[in-house]
């Protein structure tokens, strides 16, 4: 199914129509893989709507451009006033997705040309649902670990959210979903396991919340972040920690994480059934604190929501 197409886009400092922000089939990073980019989520809450977590987002992309030394031609500031402002013109509000992309345009090919092309923005917004299905929030979904390897640290850097490092993604997950599962595991060049097609991954033993470290070619992803966070707060153990790939076959409990998965219990890997084959009562204790954040039931101590219209 295609993107659900809305009014406008922000292209390049300016609001254009969704069908006109176009850009030339030679673009660099059509070739080269050079763009960046993230994938934040804007919900309605009993104070107006809200943009999660923006600066942190944003901060993100600036941090994945440094590493390619891509020079965004905005502030962070200019671009979380972009954000606010697609999601205004749009019209936009409970689980709206916004896609700030920053890529290497059109200029001289080559890898690494001696005068680099033009930099171009755009900032995207649409309705988007659960992204591993809507009954997956509560039912939980079958995964496996896939017969790719997530790339080394010396390789491609995995704190760098580009679009190159996507191409792993691709490969894990088309596995996956031709295989009958609804997502792929990827494990780190080690053989421990790293994360999700697209999502941080988390496992429950004795109720101890282990996460693979930055270590494991995984990306600091904000919704993991959080949910560190939100366990803590709530009493919880979470322990950053090397994680064999057979501790997914023993452990009480799993979930993923992401801005798009938001949190997504794991029922079976493997074929074999996590804990009971649903979702455990961390995993719902987890759930219900972080989308508590956007009922009012669980308190933005950290400052979390931003919104989109200032009062």
């Amino acid at each position: 199914m295609p993107i659900p197409a809305t009014k406008h886009i922000w292209f390049n400092g300016k609001l254009v129509p969704w069908e006109s922000a176009t850009t030339h089939v030679l673009s660099h990073a059509l070739h080269y893989g050079s763009s960046v980019f993230e994938g934040i989520r804007a919900y309605a809450t009993p104070n107006g709507v809200i943009i999660f977590r923006l600066a942190d987002h944003t901060r993100r992309l600036f941090d994945s451009a440094k590493i390619y030394r891509i020079a965004i031609p905005y502030t962070q500031a200019q671009i979380n006033d972009a954000c606010r402002e697609i999601i205004t013109a749009n019209g936009l509000t409970n689980g709206a997705y916004i896609r700030p992309v920053v890529f290497r345009g059109y200029g001289e090919i080559g890898v690494a040309p001696k005068i680099d092309p033009p930099v171009e923005t755009a900032i995207a917004a649409w309705e988007w649902g659960k992204y591993l299905g809507s009954e997956s929030e509560e039912l939980g979904v079958d995964v496996c670990v896939s017969s790719w390897q997530r790339v080394a640290p010396n390789t491609l850097p995995a704190l760098a959210k580009a679009a190159g490092n996507y191409l792993s993604s691709q490969l894990i997950s088309y596995e996956a979903k031709r295989l009958g599962f609804a997502e792929g595991i990827g494990l780190a060049p080690d053989g421990s396991v790293s994360e999700g097609a697209g999502e941080n991954l988390f496992v429950i033993r004795d109720n101890v919340i282990h996460t693979p470290g930055l270590a494991h070619s995984v990306l600091n992803g904000i919704t993991r972040d959080t949910i560190m966070k939100l366990a803590r707060d709530l009493g919880y153990d979470v322990r950053e920690s090397t994680i064999p790939r057979e501790m997914l076959y023993l452990a009480d409990e799993i979930f993923m994480t992401g801005t798009a998965a938001e949190v997504t219990p794991v029922r079976s890997v493997d074929r074999l059934p996590v804990g009971d084959a649903k979702r455990g009562p961390i995993t719902k204790a987890l759930q219900e604190a972080f989308f508590g954040l956007f009922t009012g039931k669980t308190t933005d101590r950290y400052g979390w929501l931003e919104p989109v219209v200032s009062k």
